[in-house]
C-alpha cells in the first residue's frame, strides 16, 4: 500500500514538474524573441540572462524525481537548444547535435581512456587478480573502519587527475570494500572526495595548472600555494572522511545503505545494480595479488609519463622545453591519459597472455567489448553532461554570473569571500563543471580585491572551494559520473547518499568564510573551520544514533 501512495505520489511530482517546466521553456522563449536592444533593436534573444541557468536546473530536477538520469540529461540538453534557437525546432536540433559532436571530440582522449580502463579491469577479473586481491585484503584489513581509511589513504596518493582517481581508486578498492561489506554508495562518496578535493589542494596537478593559467600580472602557481590553507571546502571533506570512517558516522541516505550492506549483505540496497552482471564472469584460479597490483602501478607510471609528455617534459632540445612543474601546469589530461592508458594495455598482453599465460589470447579479445560494454552507462552520462554544459555555455551562462558579481557583489568587501563560495556552488552545480566556474569568477576577483593581498587569496579559495563543492555533488558533473562508475554504483543513489555529506561541509565552510572576511588569519580561521566541522560531525552522530535506519528503494 506505501509503495503504490509512493508511485502515485512520484506521478503527481513528476505531472507538476512537466508543466511547469513546459510553461518556464513557453515563457523563456517569448522573452527571449522580445528581448531587443532599444538602441539599435538588434534581437538580443536569451544569451548571458538568467534563463540561461535553467535547463541544467530542470535536468537535475527531472533525474531527482524520475531517477532516469539518461532521459533527464538529454531533457535538459533539449530545452536548452530550445532556448538557443528561441523555439525554432530546426535551429535547436542542429545546435543540439553540432554541441554533442563538439563536445565528445574534444573529449575524445577520456573516452578511449575510459574504454581502455574497462578492458584492464576486465582482464584484471579474468586473470583471477581481483579475486585474490580481495582474499589477500580480507585478511590484511581486518576492520571496516581500515577498508575505509586504506581507500581514502590511496585516493590521496593518486592526485595528479581526478579522473584517473576515480576510476583506479574504485576499481582497486572495491573487493576490499566489498569484503567488509561496506555500500557501493559509501565507496563512492570516499572516492569523490578524494578526487576534485585532494586535487585542488596538490600544487602538482592538472588542477592546480588550470587555476595557476586564469591569474593574469602575477605567480599563479605561488597565489595557488597561498591559497591552499583557506581552501576550507577540500580540507574539511578530507577532514570529514576521516572522522565519518574513524567514527563509524552515517546520517542521511547513506545510514539505510551503510545498514543494509553490514547486516543485510545487500551493497546496492536499490534495484538498480547497473555494473551487478560484470561479477558473475569465470575467472582463473592461478590468479596472484600481483595480477591486479602490477597493471595498475603500470598504469599509474605510464599516466604520469603521459601527462609531462603532453607538457613538453621529454623535449630539453626544444625552445619550449618544460621542468616538471611546468610541465604538468602545461599538460593535457585528455591525451596524457590516453597515451599511458595504451602503454598499460600493451603491457596487460605482455603479462597476462605471455608471461604469466592465465589468460588466452580468445579471452583477452573477448576482454575488449566486455571492457567497451562496463563503460557504456558513463559514455552515455558523459556525453549528456558534455553537451548540457556546452549548451549552457552558448547560453552565455558565464556572463550572466560574471555580471551579477561584478555589479551586486563588488561593495561588500569583507561579506564577498562567502558570497563568492556561495556562487560558485551554484554555478559549479547547475554546470557541473569547477573549470568552467574558475573561468568565470577568478578573473573577476582578481580585478575586486587588491593584488596580493590577503583578501584576495581568501577570494579565490572561496572560489575553488565553491567550484568544488558543486562539481562534487552535481549529477552531471563528470568527477561525479566517474566515481560511481569505478565503484561500480548506481549513479543517482551516488549522488543522493552524498549530499547530506556534501551540504553539512559546505554550510560549515560558509560560515568559515564569513570568519574569514573579517579575521582574515590563516590559522586562527582553519582552526575556527576544523572546530565546527568536527562538532557538527559529533552532534550529527548523536542525533542518528537515535533513529532507526530508514528504507531505500
Amino acid at each position: 500500500m506505501k509503495a503504490k501512495k509512493k508511485s502515485k505520489l512520484t506521478r503527481i511530482v513528476l505531472g507538476v514538474f512537466l508543466i511547469a517546466a513546459v510553461a518556464l521553456l513557453a515563457a523563456g522563449i517569448s522573452w527571449g524573441r522580445g528581448n531587443v536592444d532599444p538602441a539599435t533593436g538588434e534581437a538580443l534573444g536569451l544569451v548571458g540572462t538568467a534563463w540561461a541557468l535553467l535547463p541544467p536546473i530542470l535536468a537535475i530536477g527531472l533525474a531527482l524525481i524520475t531517477k532516469e538520469v539518461y532521459v533527464s540529461l538529454f531533457f535538459g540538453c533539449a530545452v536548452g537548444a530550445l532556448y538557443y534557437g528561441l523555439g525554432q525546432p530546426v535551429d535547436a536540433t542542429v545546435h543540439l547535435f553540432d554541441t554533442m559532436i563538439g563536445k565528445v571530440s574534444d573529449n575524445l582522449g577520456i573516452v578511449i581512456f575510459l574504454v581502455i580502463l574497462g578492458i584492464i579491469v576486465a582482464l584484471m577479473n579474468k586473470s583471477g587478480g581481483s579475486r585474490a586481491y580481495g582474499e589477500w585484503a580480507r585478511k590484511a584489513i581486518k576492520t571496516r573502519r581500515g577498508a575505509q581509511l586504506s581507500t581514502f589513504l590511496l585516493g590521496c596518493v593518486i592526485f595528479v587527475d581526478d579522473y584517473f582517481n576515480c576510476l583506479t581508486v574504485g576499481n582497486v578498492m572495491r573487493p576490499v570494500t566489498d569484503a567488509h561489506q561496506i555500500s557501493r554508495a559509501k565507496l563512492a562518496y570516499i572516492i569523490d572526495s578524494t578526487a576534485a578535493p585532494v586535487c585542488i589542494i596538490a600544487p602538482i596537478s592538472s588542477w592546480a595548472a588550470a587555476v595557476a593559467g586564469m591569474v593574469e600580472g602575477t605567480d599563479g602557481l605561488a597565489l595557488f600555494i597561498r591559497a591552499i590553507p583557506f581552501n576550507y571546502y577540500a580540507l574539511l571533506t578530507l577532514l570529514t572522511v576521516v572522522l565519518i570512517s574513524a567514527l563509524n558516522i552515517d546520517f542521511g541516505p547513506m545510514r539505510t545503505f551503510e545498514y543494509n550492506a553490514r547486516y543485510k549483505d545487500d551493497l546496492y540496497t536499490t534495484p538498480e545494480r547497473p555494473y551487478a552482471d560484470s561479477e558473475e564472469e569465470e575467472v582463473s584460479s592461478r590468479g596472484r595479488v600481483m595480477d591486479l597490483i602490477l597493471p595498475v602501478v603500470v598504469l599509474i607510471a605510464a599516466c604520469i609519463l603521459g601527462l609531462i609528455y603532453t607538457g613538453g617534459f621529454f623535449d630539453p632540445a626544444s625552445e619550449y622545453y618544460m621542468d616538471l612543474v611546468q610541465s604538468f601546469a602545461n599538460c593535457s589530461a585528455t591525451s596524457g591519459l590516453m597515451y599511458g592508458g595504451f602503454v598499460a594495455i600493451l603491457f596487460a598482453f605482455v603479462y597476462f597472455v605471455l608471461i604469466r599465460r592465465n589468460i588466452s589470447f580468445e579471452s583477452f579479445a573477448d576482454s575488449v567489448p566486455a571492457g567497451f560494454k562496463a563503460m557504456v552507462p558513463a559514455i552515455l552520462i558523459l556525453t549528456f553532461a558534455w553537451t548540457i554544459s556546452g549548451i549552457t555555455s552558448s547560453l552565455g551562462a558565464a556572463d550572466f554570473v560574471a555580471g551579477f558579481i561584478y555589479t551586486y557583489a563588488r561593495g561588500l568587501s569583507s561579506f564577498l569571500p562567502a558570497i563568492i563560495f556561495l556562487i560558485a556552488c551554484g554555478l559549479a552545480f547547475a554546470t557541473g563543471t569547477s573549470w568552467g566556474t574558475f573561468g568565470i569568477l577568478i578573473p573577476i576577483i582578481v580585478e575586486v580585491f587588491p593584488n596580493g593581498s590577503t583578501i584576495q587569496v581568501i577570494g579565490i579559495s572561496a572560489c575553488m572551494a565553491g567550484a568544488v563543492m558543486g562539481d562534487h555533488c552535481s549529477p552531471i558533473s563528470d568527477t561525479t559520473i566517474m566515481s560511481s562508475t569505478g565503484a561500480q554504483c548506481s549513479h543517482l543513489d551516488h549522488v543522493a547518499t552524498q549530499l547530506p555529506y556534501v551540504l553539512t561541509v559546505a554550510a560549515v565552510c560558509f560560515v568559515s568564510y564569513l570568519f574569514a572576511g573579517f579575521i582574515q588569519n590563516v590559522f586562527v580561521n582553519l582552526a575556527i573551520g576544523v572546530v565546527l566541522m568536527a562538532a557538527v560531525l559529533l552532534i550529527l552522530k548523536k542525533a542518528s544514533g537515535r533513529a532507526a535506519p530508514g528504507r531505500a528503494g
